[in-house]
């Protein structure tokens, strides 16, 4: 399994964009990411399975390493710092260190979970990875952060919300397993963008109205006319710029894109339930971790889901989630059920 943050069609725009602007470094890049895709697409295809289960103790403290690829796409690397150690000065090293045990943090914290597996996995990162590599990926087993072409995109371990995203695909693996295509791999990509920002509000203390809302806050450069990669409270608004054209993520199931592309647009549809994410939470108020999070979370274990679920399917789950929570006539689960009916989907039954 090998899930990117930054979508195929984004890269596909920036190459033929970057090479009418004379921007060598972006195009260069992107088509080395974009060179990928078909493997990455193959593999994703076949079946996926969750680690075989193994114990590590259940520890209720990260145990990190950080390995540099020194440019290669070679991993895992040269270990550089674990467990322990003090900062090593590298910016990508120790944001990865950091971003990792943010990670297991929220999950250890505000769902008891220990580590991705709930085991006490271990937390491997590769950072340096290539040259110029326009992207960051979970592959299965470890993260693995590209440091940016410079142009468009800045270091991959400099997004919070981004290490957040990528090593909950872990954690989706190990429970649900959503299939990567269609609604199912859109749902499997709006889960790591909901844990994703929950890393990051759980790391800053912020309650639900005052978080941003972004996926890959920072990514850009100042060349860029752009806050993020994704917008979970206002789908379609994250980016419009000449180089990256408009964000096309739709907020409502009128605007559901089909395509064959990007395994059924998995990266793009995954706005609609993103948004009825965040119009739950911050209807909810508080810590978006502690009430609408802790629901996502409960369906996500709660062995309703199938390989294939698709929205209707989980928005059921989280209805029901939220009722076993609040109760089933609380205005909680009501903001739930709202939120879903929102977006254009009917929460469906058991």
């Amino acid at each position: 399994m090998r899930c990117s943050i930054v979508p195929p069609y984004l890269l596909a725009r920036i190459v033929a964009a970057a090479e009418e602007r004379a921007m060598p470094a972006a195009a260069r890049a992107a088509r080395r990411a974009l060179a990928e895709t078909p493997m990455v697409h193959a593999a994703r295809r076949r079946e996926i399975l969750p680690f075989a289960a193994e114990d590590f103790g259940s520890p209720r403290s990260p145990r990190r390493t950080i390995s540099d690829a020194e440019s290669t796409e070679t991993v895992p690397g040269v270990p550089v710092r674990r467990e322990g150690e003090t900062a090593s000065g590298d910016p990508a090293v120790d944001e990865a260190y950091e971003g990792l045990g943010a990670t297991f943090a929220l999950f250890d914290e505000a769902y008891d979970r220990s580590s991705i597996d709930g085991r006490g996995l271990p937390l491997d990162a590769t950072v340096h990875y290539g040259e110029e590599y326009d992207n960051a990926f979970w592959n299965g087993e470890r993260m693995v952060f590209g440091d940016g072409d410079g142009e468009v995109f800045r270091r991959f371990t400099i997004s919070l919300s981004v290490i957040g995203h990528e090593l909950t695909h872990g954690v989706t693996q190990h429970t649900a397993n959503l299939a990567y295509s269609g609604q199912s791999g859109a749902l499997n990509e709006s889960l790591s963008d909901v844990f994703g920002v929950l890393v990051e509000q759980h790391r800053r203390g912020q309650n639900a109205d005052e978080a941003s809302w972004l996926v890959g806050e920072g990514l850009f450069t100042e060349a860029v006319h752009g806050r993020a990669l994704r917008s979970m409270a206002a789908p379609g608004t994250a980016y419009d710029d000449p180089l990256l054209g408009q964000d096309p993520q739709p907020a409502h199931m009128d605007q559901y894109v089909q395509t064959d592309e990007d395994d059924g647009g998995v990266h793009i549809n995954s706005g609609i339930p993103n948004r009825a994410f965040a119009l739950a939470a911050v209807a909810v108020g508080g810590r978006a971790w502690e009430g609408v999070g802790a629901v996502w979370y409960a369906a996500l274990t709660s062995g309703e889901l199938v390989p294939d679920s698709d929205f209707a399917s989980f928005a059921g789950a989280t209805v029901r989630a939220a009722s076993r929570r609040w109760g089933s006539a609380a205005v909680e689960r009501e903001a739930v059920v709202d939120a879903w009916r929102t977006v254009g989907i009917e929460p469906g039954r058991a």
